[in-house]
């Protein structure tokens, strides 16, 4: 029973060597979410300014991130691009849909997906025999033959 010890320590080891790699498995690290939310906030609040566009519309594209950061991000670029002298740069890609534009498209997709099950459950109508048709339509109706062209040989 000397060997407890032993086991206990590898263990250890191991558990802290599994833990220390989580951020490289793509797994958030309790300890690094404040600064780094903080940092996207002011990445999101600078792109904005760069692009041009009014802290509201940052703020309201961007409902996830702390406006604070958001602010503070924006300022720093509006200071640095005046310092500099850039002009703005428009943005090539739209702005993205309202949420009242995704629900109508959600809403539409919907009834277009039931109608589609609906269809597939009835029976298509039973397909009707050309000659009882082409008897039955109007001759007049009826376009007339075609003339054929004689070869030149």
């Amino acid at each position: 029973m000397r060997h407890p010890p032993f086991r206990l320590l590898a263990g250890l080891l191991l558990g802290t060597s599994l833990l220390m790699g989580c951020e490289q498995a793509g797994l958030p690290n309790p300890l690094n979410a404040g600064p780094q939310k903080e940092a996207e906030g002011k990445a999101i609040g600078s792109a904005c300014r760069h692009a041009g566009r009014a802290i509201e519309d940052c703020y309201t594209l961007n409902l996830n991130a702390s406006k604070a950061a958001i602010f503070a991000g924006w300022k720093e670029m509006n200071d640095y691009m005046l310092e500099n002298k850039l002009a703005e740069v428009a943005p090539i890609l739209p702005p993205p849909p309202s949420a009242e534009a995704l629900q109508e498209k959600n809403k539409k997709k919907k009834t277009k997906k039931a109608a589609e099950e609906v269809s597939e459950t009835e029976e298509p109508p039973p397909e009707e025999d050309k000659a009882s048709v082409s008897k039955t339509a109007d001759p007049a109706e009826d376009p007339p033959p075609r003339k054929r062209r004689r070869s030149t040989e």
